[in-house]
């Protein structure tokens, strides 16, 4: 197989690559992992070129503009890499027959209460960054190309910008953070989203369709900030609850987006960590 991996040179490109070269599964020479300097995902001629000319089997889209404040005042930017660049690599799958792998996001939810969210679920995102992924989403499966969509939610790794990374900074040099208390989610270490998707093309297990991908649990970003800073040793800062209306964001979240796993764990065999263990582990990761 040729395996072709987007955004190579973001937080989950980067633990896919990791579990690849860890001989996570069956570790392949047939990865080519591309970011914008090899690959423009955006220019359409050369998505359509590089598949062809590579004869890829698998293309893996971890690429996506994710920064969730911005996207408010760069929409068409957004739009661009989350939905347009997306409908590109689906065309070279159908071309060549190939398996596109698209990473979506639980921000397509408008988020209710108390009640976790299947791929049933009606999405109704509440900002620009949902409106673009969930483009991408419906893109994919209009385009008649085999497809496996993964939903995941509250990424975070030991590679690039990110909340754990954040708070370890912050909880060390400050005496108090204000953190959200009224938004719950399920943190979700990159590192078992990748393994999760190496897994799935080492067994060659191409169940086609639309998944849920977080690790277990539950939790709110103040939650979250109080268990990294206690596993840290940071606990002399103080972490203080606030609400989504006193933190001030320009974009709006869901309150609630608890991702129901099930579907993936039994279409795939796949056995999901609880978040507090894998938080533990890319903390361990950081200090190695």
């Amino acid at each position: 197989m040729r395996i072709l991996v987007t955004g190579a040179e973001g937080q989950l490109g980067r633990s896919v690559r990791r579990a690849v070269e860890r001989g996570y599964g069956v570790a392949s020479d047939d990865y080519l992992f591309t970011d914008v300097a090899e690959l423009d995902i955006t220019n359409r001629e050369a998505v359509l070129g590089y598949v062809a000319d590579n004869h890829i089997d698998i293309i893996i889209n971890c690429a996506a503009y994710t920064n969730v404040e911005r996207a408010e005042e760069d929409e068409e930017r957004a739009h661009m890499l989350n939905a347009v660049a997306v409908g590109y690599l689906a065309e070279a799958a159908k071309r060549n027959d190939a398996l596109l792998v698209h990473i979506s996001t639980d921000y397509v939810f408008m988020g209710g209460c108390c009640a976790m969210l299947t791929e049933e679920s009606n999405p109704q995102p509440v900002n620009a960054y949902g409106r673009t992924k969930l483009a991408g989403e419906r893109t994919v499966q209009a385009s008649g190309c085999h497809h496996i969509i993964v939903r995941t939610a509250w990424l975070y790794s030991e590679f690039g910008a990110n909340f754990v990374k954040t708070m370890l900074r912050l909880t060390a040099e400050r005496e108090s953070v204000r953190v959200v208390s009224d938004q719950l989610g399920t943190p979700t270490y990159a590192g078992d989203l990748a393994e999760a998707l190496v897994g799935i093309i080492t067994e060659r297990n191409f169940r086609e369709g639309l998944y849920h991908y977080t690790d277990l649990g539950e939790c709110s970003w103040w939650q979250f900030a109080k268990e990294i800073a206690r596993l840290a040793g940071h606990e002399g800062c103080e972490i203080v609850p606030c609400t989504t209306a006193e933190y001030g964001a320009r974009a709006a979240r869901p309150h609630y987006a608890v991702l129901d796993k099930k579907k993936f764990m039994t279409t795939f065999g796949v056995s999901i960590p609880e978040w507090r263990e894998s938080l533990k582990k890319c903390l361990d990761e950081l200090q190695a």
